[in-house]
This record gives C-alpha cells, sequence and structure tokens, in this order.
C-alpha cells in the first residue's frame, strides 16, 4: 500500500508543480517521476532549513510539490544552457 501511496502523492505532486511552474503537466509518467523525485528534494530542503509541513497527507504534498518545483525550474535552467 505504500508504494501506492508514493505514486498517488508522487502524480499530485508532480501535476501541481507542472502547473505552478510552466502552465502544463509533463504526462502521467513525467509527473509521478518529477513528484516522487521532488518529495526528496523538497524533504531535503525542509530538512536543511529546519522547516515542517506539518506532516499527514497533505503535509506530504506541499512538501512533495514545492521539491518538484525546484526541479522543475533547475530543470530549465540547465536546458536554457
Amino acid at each position: 500500500m505504500n508504494f501506492v501511496w508514493l505514486i498517488v502523492v508522487g502524480l499530485i505532486a508532480g501535476w501541481l508543480a507542472g502547473m505552478l511552474a510552466g502552465g502544463v503537466g509533463f504526462g502521467i509518467l513525467g509527473d509521478i517521476i518529477l513528484g516522487i523525485l521532488g518529495s526528496f528534494v523538497g524533504g531535503y530542503l525542509f530538512n536543511a532549513l529546519g522547516v515542517s509541513a506539518g506532516g499527514g497527507t497533505l503535509g506530504t504534498i506541499i512538501v512533495a510539490t514545492i521539491g518538484a518545483v525546484v526541479l522543475v525550474v533547475l530543470m530549465r535552467l540547465i536546458r536554457r544552457v
């Protein structure tokens, strides 16, 4: 069940990041991968800054979305070069 939850949170976070950072999603597989990677990036950033998202499902989605937005911005900066 945890694996399914990881996929669902990744999909939601990736889709939200695509909408917030670029106005379009990256397809279902791209959104899932972006959201899962974003959860690691967001978790690292929140931990490094000593910030808590409050936990729970909403907190997890918020952290993953922020991390995914950071990844989208970094991907666009790298793509420009």
